[in-house]
């Protein structure tokens, strides 16, 4: 059982209405201090599935909204243990079961949370751009040197995941802020390997001798059933707010290693070889967009305002639309292509 605190800020004169609202969610425990004449704090222990509902009653009560403020904390362990089989069997005792049962989701973060996390991740830092070029020669020198260990490395470094888990959480939640700057920070996580894997193909003769290098000219359509899996892991991690790290390197397999493969191919001029390798960037691209948005989705994450819920509801149609077209469109090229190598 995953186990969180909010710690809420209530003016006084507001501690009697906030109780009686406040009644009606689930939790494990409550504590009240009065810091001073003027508020008090409470201190609400509430299992992480449950997070979510008490944060958007925070957010969407006006009565409240202006003089309170809510911190949440992640809780590591908690004395006396909640036992997980006495909980469940209050739950069947109270004829609470038949309900959970019908609403059966995966545990995840709350949006609020989440929304931090794509929103530091939606920055171009000067962290960001220091890994992708890092991670940009290592993966150029390893594709050079058939060096699975060194592009794996390179792939490890890569924090690729982050902007376009963003640019996806965006789309579903229709903030074309975030989604506007997560869109730049993803196109220039994809153009800086580009230039550097160029200047290194001006220098270098493509590594023909190369498995590490051949194989991303290669492309069929398992490579589009690879990216949506890294998509759809790399959310999962990201709505769980389990480590990325892993996760994170799956999604740069299927984007960091053809990106500098394509610069190579182009810094040297072959051009014959360009049309795999950029097929392969543009349907992972899509691909993982497309899958992320598909778990964001269905975990449940979606604005709580009327208009907040009305431009959601156009973006999200409108961002699996297009992704999914030009999926199927570069699906239908990759077979040709693919039938003709």
């Amino acid at each position: 059982m995953e186990l969180q605190m909010i710690e809420i800020y209530v003016p006084n004169n507001d501690v009697e209405t906030f109780k009686e609202k406040a009644e009606a969610f689930k939790v494990i425990n409550v504590w009240r201090t009065r810091t001073n004449d003027q508020i008090s704090l409470f201190k609400v222990l509430v299992e992480k599935q449950y997070t979510e509902d008490i944060l958007d009653f925070l957010e969407t009560e006006h009565e409240f909204s202006e003089e309170l403020h809510a911190f949440l904390y992640d809780i590591s362990t908690y004395l006396p243990r909640v036992d997980d089989e006495e909980e469940e069997e209050t739950k069947i005792a109270s004829g609470e079961e038949e309900e959970e049962d019908d609403s059966v989701e995966i545990t995840r973060a709350s949006r609020h949370e989440l929304y931090n996390v794509v929103e530091s991740a939606s920055h171009f830092s000067v962290n960001y751009r220091w890994m992708l070029v890092l991670s940009s020669l290592v993966a150029a020198a390893g594709l050079i040197n058939d060096s699975a260990a060194v592009v794996i490395g390179a792939m490890v470094i890569a924090p690729l995941i982050g902007p376009f888990t963003a640019l996806s959480f965006a789309a579903l939640l229709g903030d074309l802020k975030l989604m506007h700057r997560s869109l730049l920070t993803s196109t220039l996580g994809i153009i800086i390997p580009l230039v550097i894997a160029i200047g290194f193909g001006l220098i270098f003769d493509v590594p023909l001798s190369s498995t590490e290098f051949i194989s991303r000219t290669e492309v069929s359509i398992m490579d589009i059933i690879i990216a949506l899996a890294a998509g759809a892991a790399g959310a999962l991690s990201f709505v769980k707010r389990v480590s990325e790290a892993l996760v994170g390197v799956m999604v740069s397999v299927a984007l960091l290693p053809p990106t500098v493969v394509l610069g190579m191919t182009i810094g040297a001029g072959e051009w014959g070889m360009v049309i795999t390798p950029l097929l392969l960037v543009l349907v992972n691209i899509h691909a993982i967009i497309l899958s992320a948005i598909l778990v964001f989705w269905l975990t449940g994450i979606k604005p709580i305002n009327w208009k907040e819920v009305q431009v959601a509801s156009v973006s999200r149609v409108a961002a699996l639309i297009f992704v999914s077209i030009v999926i199927v469109i570069l699906a239908v090229v990759i077979f040709f292509v693919s039938q003709n190598v």
